[in-house]
């Protein structure tokens, strides 16, 4: 069950991974075409630019208004175990015929009925339909006269009749399901700041072993984020709310509460954590900083300015889980007082500067209250400073720099001339070798490997060839490689044959 959840929430990246690059076109081509901006900066009023800028906009809204599809396809080509294109075509097939299924039952039965949605909940339905008939029938064969349509050819067929048994089973449970999805978000939304802390809290906390993405999305996508309605069209989900008003050029004042699933990040990302490096940094003998300036110079970067977070958190996560749960509950605070605040600053993948810049300051301190953050951004890197420095004194955490047997200087580095190629074959070779693996795959910074025996995986020799940290899970491997784990995973799965 554990490697599943693993391999649904890696799915999700990679549509997810889409969104930075939408994020920014539609936060850019929004904010320079906005009323406002035209109002504050009158040399933007020039019909060539504006086209631009109003493409740009249309076109990163178009990734949104279609991220239920791009969902159901990432689904579909993370789970699949072989042709994954054919398991992509199928999903998109099932996805479409069951939303024509649901409009004509609603249009014979229901005609005066509201549209059905099933947004991002149909999407994964669907796609785990498809990529679980993908699997089962894409090699079938079928008797002579039909054997054209055997194999692959079949699984889009099956899908597709499957689609429409599917459809026909939303139009008559979707509804309750809905109005109970409405009800959990007005819940959430009923204890306020609390169920914001909740949702940061928990959401940190699950970073720890990577299933953090099956709890996001189920806010950012759906009714559990809460409904708005945004130029007269009701919007389901936080992220989706809030990029609907950043496109709707009547939209004035602050954006809408939704914007609390994602505001709390910035504290942590892009003020706290490097708080907590420049901590561990100074918890170093003066005379063997210099050998550990770099690293944390890198990590804290890497948080600030992206708001990726893990090269960071494991180099505290595996000698302090405590700390680790001090620094969820940090976030967790975060999170309700962004919301106090009113801080309402949206993003598209994580909480760093570059989402700070477009979807805070960018959009105005009447729109999003960016400047309250930047006060209490300071004080989260007072705080976490504090409160790490004084744990790794107190309680003597072997953080880097601090264990007596590692020296910087001699400590095993992965040649930086070596090949990807040759790198990954010494990492295939302490995972066990290929009679090893059952599966491969990566998320941004993860390299993630499902194996038949834990215990032959040479974990020492894995942080030799430059894994921050490496920790098992329910015979699931995950070693923190940084930008390098998802060339590894190709690189690996090259050498195994394996149709990626």
């Amino acid at each position: 069950m554990f490697k599943t959840l693993q391999k649904i929430g890696k799915s999700f990246m990679l549509p997810i991974a889409i969104l930075p690059a939408a994020g920014l076109l539609l936060g850019i081509g929004s904010a320079l075409s906005s009323e406002a901006a035209l109002i504050s900066y009158p040399m933007l009023n020039v019909p060539f630019l504006q086209a631009i800028f109003k493409i740009m906009a249309a076109a990163g809204n178009t990734v949104f208004s279609n991220l239920s599809l791009l969902l159901c396809i990432g689904l579909c080509v993370g789970l699949a175990q072989k042709d994954k294109g054919v398991a992509a075509l199928s999903g998109v097939v099932g996805f479409l015929i069951m939303n024509g299924t649901t409009a004509v039952m609603l249009s014979i039965f229901n005609p005066e009925g509201s549209a059905i949605d099933t947004g991002v909940i149909g999407a994964l339905v669907m796609g785990a339909v498809a990529v679980k008939l993908h699997n089962k029938y894409r090699s079938v064969q079928l008797p002579q006269v039909l054997g054209f349509f055997g194999g692959s050819r079949f699984v889009p067929i099956i899908t597709s009749v499957a689609a429409i048994l599917v459809g026909v089973a939303f139009y008559i449970v979707w509804p309750p399901l809905q109005n109970l999805l409405v009800l959990a978000g007005e819940g959430i939304a009923s204890t306020g700041v609390i169920g914001t802390f909740l949702y940061g809290f928990l959401m940190r906390l699950c970073g720890a072993v990577g299933l953090h993405h099956m709890i996001y999305p189920m806010f950012w996508y759906t009714e559990l984020g809460g409904v708005e309605v945004v130029a007269g069209e009701a919007i389901a989900g936080a992220q989706k709310i809030f990029f609907a008003q950043l496109a709707d050029p009547s939209h004035v004042g602050l954006f809408t509460e939704g914007t609390r699933f994602f505001a709390g990040r910035f504290s942590t990302m892009m003020f706290g954590l490097p708080g907590a490096a420049l901590a561990m940094y100074h918890c170093v003998d003066k005379e063997k900083r210099k050998k550990y300036v770099g690293i944390f110079l890198s990590v804290a970067l890497t948080s600030i300015i992206t708001g990726i977070t893990e090269p960071l958190e494991y180099m505290f996560l595996f000698v302090s889980p405590i700390l680790y749960v001090v620094h969820s509950f940090f976030d967790g605070v975060s999170f309700l007082i962004a919301d106090l605040l009113s801080i309402r600053i949206g993003n598209t993948f994580s909480g760093g500067l570059i989402d700070f810049l477009l979807f805070g300051v960018l959009q105005g301190n009447g729109k999003t209250n960016w400047i309250l953050q930047i006060p209490f951004g300071l004080c989260w890197t007072a705080l976490y400073y504090v409160t790490f420095k004084f744990a790794i004194l107190k309680f003597n955490f072997m953080t880097p720099g601090r264990d007596d047997s590692e020296d910087a200087e001699d400590a095993p580095k992965v040649d930086d001339k070596s090949s990807i190629v040759e790198e990954a074959k010494a990492i295939l070779k302490a995972l066990g070798d290929a009679a090893n693996i059952e599966d491969v795959d990566a998320c941004i910074t993860r390299l993630r490997v499902s194996v038949k025996d834990p215990k032959a995986v040479d974990k020492e020799l894995l942080k030799e060839m430059g894994a921050a940290a490496v920790f098992e899970i329910d015979g699931g491997i995950q070693a923190i490689y940084g930008a390098k784990a998802i060339l590894y995973k190709n690189a690996i799965n090259d050498m195994l044959g394996v149709d990626d």
